[in-house]
């Protein structure tokens, strides 16, 4: 069955060389990185010795989630990148992680765009991003001139955050440390109204207390709730990684936002090589 697709095109920001053979190829601005991709199915188009002649590290899996970064040149063990959108910019602090991550997932740029399109149509715009990561909604929210919620139960990601608003020259961005569903139902209590709302929830994890996470079993709570905070006028952007299926996104923001807009759409990134990597779904939602 095919599906539409948003990508990021290849820039100097980001570019996804090659992938194949449970690996990707990419390249972070002057950084070029092999890292495990279970997506990555397929025979890499290009050889292997093309790919080690390329890259600078790679990363070799030692446990179900951590591992450790092999050198193969020089190369930064922080380097910065800026990401361009209409007429601003931001930027990200990248970092080689002992969990594969570097600081970005590149293909949300894809909403990225329409995030910071969305709060220039909007005045006083209020934006609150949960699960945020790094920041690369807030950022785009937050450069489009939105006020601008950052949550995310991760104290060091909050701190990597912060890096990336003064490096991108940046400001107010209000930063919760806390467990996204809980501080969207407290914000719904209170009655409380955002112009635009970004989830990017994560399959499983835990919160800053220990607290279980299981999307499958918090989406339906998570997405009824964000439809009591979101302005009748608004946007939301809902991401998933998690193997859910677009026919269920659909569905599920159907039952939610029912009197809204809706387009729901694979996430993906296309490589030089000319091969596309769907990495997850993606809701759009406005009113």
């Amino acid at each position: 069955m095919k599906f539409e697709r948003w990508h990021t095109a290849n820039s100097s920001f980001y570019s996804l060389l090659d992938f194949g053979d449970g690996e990707k190829l990419e390249q972070f601005g002057e950084v070029i990185l092999i890292r495990p991709e279970p997506l990555a199915r397929n025979k890499c188009r290009w050889s292997r010795d093309e790919w080690l002649g390329k890259a600078h590290a790679r990363f070799e899996q030692t446990g179900s989630t951590t591992g450790n970064w092999i050198s193969l040149k020089k190369h930064p063990l922080e380097w910065d990148v800026t990401y361009k959108l209409r007429d601003a910019h931001f930027r990200f602090r990248l970092k080689l992680t002992k969990f594969k991550h570097v600081g970005v997932f590149p293909e949300q740029g894809s909403y990225w765009n329409f995030i910071f399109d969305k709060v220039q149509e909007t005045s006083e715009a209020k934006v609150l991003n949960l699960f945020a990561y790094t920041g690369g909604a807030s950022l785009a929210a937050r450069v489009a001139g939105a006020q601008t919620f950052h949550v995310d139960s991760i104290k060091q990601v909050i701190s990597w955050s912060r890096e990336n608003q003064e490096l991108s020259n940046l400001d107010n961005i209000h930063w919760v440390v806390e467990d996204a569903l809980k501080f969207l139902a407290r914000e719904a209590k209170r009655g409380r109204k955002y112009t635009g709302i970004i989830m990017d929830p994560p399959a499983w994890g835990r919160g800053p207390k220990g607290e279980r996470w299981k999307l499958e079993s918090k989406l339906d709570e998570l997405l009824s709730t964000a439809a009591e905070v979101l302005d009748h006028r608004g946007f939301a952007v809902i991401n998933t990684y998690s193997g859910l299926h677009l026919d269920k996104l659909k569905d599920l923001t159907g039952k939610y936002f029912p009197n809204y807009h809706r387009d729901s759409k694979k996430l993906s990134l296309k490589s030089a090589s000319g091969l596309w990597i769907d990495t997850g779904c993606v809701c759009r939602i406005q009113g």
